[in-house]
């Protein structure tokens, strides 16, 4: 299982932190650095949950619409609403978005190691194993990786 994608999305939302403040409604009402932040919490919680889960709770429940998902690799957009412990703070700070990205580089490194059946609950997908949490990242940040672009897009159109 490679984290190479995942790591090369990391160093991109990196590359976005100067521009945290940067907004377009048209495309979000998020600001950059929401979408960052947002992105960052996801890889770190999901990192902390397979760390801590007990692999003999694991269950075969992945849903129907995680596997639509998961084939196409997109995330339709505005659909979901982010859950409480990885929303991001009224005021994002710069210092903040690099604390989380320097966690989320070692926290990646750590998935590697950990059993099959590590797993994080999601509340759509349900039990989301080992094997599956590197794409569950890789669409998830890539997701919020195209409304950034997109808000700078149309911020320069």
């Amino acid at each position: 299982m490679s984290s190479e994608k995942i790591n090369q999305y990391i160093n991109t939302l990196e590359a976005h932190i100067a521009n945290h403040e940067t907004n377009n409604p048209k495309v979000s009402k998020a600001t950059i650095g929401w979408q960052i932040d947002h992105s960052l919490k996801v890889i770190n919680n999901v990192s902390k949950a397979l760390q801590s889960s007990d692999p003999n709770d694991y269950e075969k429940n992945f849903s129907f619409l995680g596997k639509v998902f998961f084939t196409l690799g997109i995330f339709p957009r505005g659909k979901a609403k982010a859950p409480k412990h990885v929303k991001p703070p009224e005021i994002i700070l710069k210092e903040d978005l690099i604390t989380q990205i320097e966690e989320a580089k070692i926290n990646v490194k750590t998935i590697k190691g950990l059993n099959d059946n590590a797993f994080f609950k999601h509340p759509l997908f349900g039990h989301v194993n080992k094997k599956r949490v590197n794409r569950f990242l890789e669409i998830h940040t890539n997701h919020h990786l195209k409304i950034i672009n997109d808000i700078l897009n149309v911020r320069h159109a």
